[in-house]
């Protein structure tokens, strides 16, 4: 029979039970966050992020600790409860926001929408209430979109690299003005001497990132994150191998792109193929 897993934290928060869990342990064995790190071969910051609840680590780390403890699989179990949780999601997307604010580099992959932080009022507006908000709801979330803009520009804006799908370019508004504005942003954009902007073609066919898009995140001392998304939910991947993984994905992605000045062309040109208003 196997053996049971048996869970003492007494939070219904599956972050927090899986928090609550690691301090337990940790405090069992009568160690520090260094003696930790020097007994499991990991960063003592790692498990201090993890027991404070900032990060919930990844497999790899969670699966360490695992086997140190001698607990098969609860760990594993209980970390595998706080990434599922709606509530997660969030808690990530918020934490990403203050990391991007943070950031000394930016890098984007988009799969169908223009990056957040190159889109218009007229865009973001019609993307939202697609997303069924409407009313005063509707009005706040395109405000704080539009709040993000300013960290491109400034004195000393960061390095930002974005790399945009075609279907990007082709999926159109519904307001062919809003449109046009929009494009004729991503042209201007793309001559600022912070933002390089690349366009994927169809031609380039498939790739390791084909339905997910990402932003890389380098930050002051030195790490890089990652941010995942799709049509249902965001990740946010703050350990090395996954984030590492990514970014080969990422590289080979960008050989397949077009040069940052054809990238520009491309998207003058679709702006020019538009049909007039009637």
């Amino acid at each position: 029979m196997p053996q049971r897993l048996v869970i003492t934290g007494r939070s219904q928060e599956p972050r927090a039970r899986f928090t609550e869990e690691l301090r337990r342990l940790r405090g069992e064995r009568g160690l520090s966050l260094r003696d930790l790190a020097k007994e499991v071969g990991w960063d003592s910051s790692q498990f201090s992020k993890m027991e404070s609840g900032q990060t919930l680590g990844g497999p790899e780390v969670v699966q360490a600790l695992d086997q140190y403890y001698a607990t098969p699989g609860l760990l594993v179990t209980l970390w595998e409860l706080a990434v599922a949780d709606p509530t997660q999601f969030r808690e990530q997307y918020r934490r990403y926001m203050v990391l991007e604010a943070e950031a000394v580099s930016l890098w984007h992959y988009a799969v169908s929408a223009p990056p957040g932080l190159l889109q218009t009022a007229g865009y973001a507006r019609e993307a939202l209430s697609a997303g069924w908000l409407k009313g005063a709801e509707l009005d706040q979330q395109v405000e704080a979109r539009l709040g993000r803009r300013p960290l491109l520009d400034g004195d000393d804006p960061p390095p930002f690299r974005g790399i945009i799908s075609e279907t990007v370019l082709r999926t159109t508004l519904r307001d062919v003005q809003a449109w046009r504005e929009q494009l004729s942003y991503l042209a201007e954009a793309a001559e600022r001497p912070n933002i390089t902007l690349q366009v994927l073609p169809f031609s380039a066919g498939l790739h390791g990132l084909l339905n997910t898009a990402v932003m890389f995140l380098r930050l002051l001392d030195g790490r890089t994150v990652a941010y995942t998304e799709n049509d249902l939910r965001g990740e946010l991947l703050e350990e090395n191998v996954s984030v590492e993984l990514l970014q080969r994905r990422y590289d080979a992605m960008r050989d397949l792109a077009l040069s940052p000045a054809e990238s520009r062309h491309f998207i003058l040109r679709t702006l020019e193929e538009m049909p007039c208003e009637p």
